[in-house]
């Protein structure tokens, strides 16, 4: 009884059924948040340590507290996939899913995804990541917990609120994406509204996916972005051959560098992919970026013919080597003033077209 009474003391919701959403650190449904967690070797020596930004914030917060509170952000977010007492469906999936450590490690070969959707009847949230082995499924034993294996390096999460009908178009991207699901549920009650979800987590459906696609997706709270999805037939970059001529923006792109078949910076066609060399988020002292997990694009500056204000930033799940132009994955697209400048001053360096790597 008393680990069940700790389970709903930490809901965002105390157990009642409030409507899914994302959570900032103050306990407050949000529209959507970014968060940066700093490498181990900065910041602090527990690996930890975060900065925040949601909707209506200047600039980066520092986390109240380490990423692994149950009320923080994240924890209050993903808590509530783990507390929830009414229906509701939900989706895991990572290309390194959650396994006790002496089956570790593990590696899937279809899309380099990583994320978590989970809704209710009414709105839900789509949290993309980068940390491997996360997070625990909900058959699971126990709650929210942020796992050693995204401790070390920088990593980035985006969480966003959608209305229930956008989890249709979700859904059929995520087919595209080709991910590695490995805990779901949508129960019969979905199905009718979400069918595409359906058939992603059962790996189903008649729809056949195309080899790439880019669609508009607005927020709970009317903040649009673009979602850019790549399956292993689109065979190509995805931030060279597709993103930035769609943005019409030069883009500065963070991803992981520890790997083989590493794609250098490319001007080739009218616009640059230059991939960041230093990585400074909110100030904090400037780290390699061999450092950082993360898969971020920022544009170079504000974007051509900018209506809105600011430029663009782009969270998602690929990395810019050989091997994965041949894997499904893809990226969140967001214009606005206040992520632009977040992300775009926490990239110090970038590597020039036509220099050694």
């Amino acid at each position: 009884m008393l680990f069940l009474w700790l389970l709903i003391s930490c809901s965002p919701h105390g157990g009642d059924a409030s409507p899914i959403s994302c959570y900032n650190d103050r306990g407050e449904a949000t529209d959507w948040f970014y968060m940066y967690k700093l490498p181990k070797e900065h910041g602090t020596a527990s690996g930890l340590r975060y900065f925040l930004l949601d909707r209506g914030g200047a600039d980066w917060a520092p986390g109240q507290g380490d990423i692994n509170d149950t009320s923080g952000a994240l924890g209050r977010t993903l808590g509530q996939l783990y507390t929830q007492k009414t229906e509701v469906a939900y989706i895991l999936y990572n290309d390194q899913e959650p396994q006790p450590p002496p089956l570790r490690p593990i590696h899937h070969r279809g899309g380099h995804t990583k994320g978590v959707l989970l809704l209710d009847t009414t709105q839900g949230f789509w949290l993309i990541h980068s940390t491997p082995y996360f997070p625990a499924s909900p058959r699971a034993m126990g709650g929210y917990s942020y796992p050693d294996s995204g401790v070390h390096y920088g990593q980035n999460f985006l969480c966003v609120t959608f209305p229930l009908k956008s989890f249709q178009t979700i859904g059929e991207q995520l087919q595209i994406n080709q991910p590695n699901v490995y805990s779901c549920d949508v129960p019969p009650s979905f199905a009718a509204a979400v069918p595409a979800l359906a058939a992603a987590c059962h790996k189903n459906g008649t729809w056949v996916p195309p080899a790439n696609r880019s669609v508009a997706l607005t927020s709970v709270g009317g903040t649009r972005f673009v979602d850019f999805a790549k399956g292993a037939a689109f065979n190509d970059d995805l931030y060279h051959s597709w993103v930035a001529p769609a943005l019409r923006s030069d883009l500065l792109v963070q991803y992981w560098n520890r790997s083989g078949g590493i794609l250098p910076s490319d001007c080739s066609l009218g616009w640059k992919v230059l991939g960041v060399t230093r990585v400074s988020p909110s100030g904090s002292p400037a780290y390699n970026h061999t450092k950082d997990h993360s898969k971020w694009a920022v544009s170079l500056g504000p974007a051509v013919f900018d209506s809105e204000g600011g430029g663009w930033l782009c969270v998602g799940d690929i990395n810019r080597n050989r091997a994965e132009e041949k894997r499904g994955g893809g990226t969140l697209c967001q214009r606005d003033a206040a992520v632009w400048k977040a992300y775009r001053t926490a990239a110090v360096d970038f590597q020039p077209c036509g220099s050694a790597s």
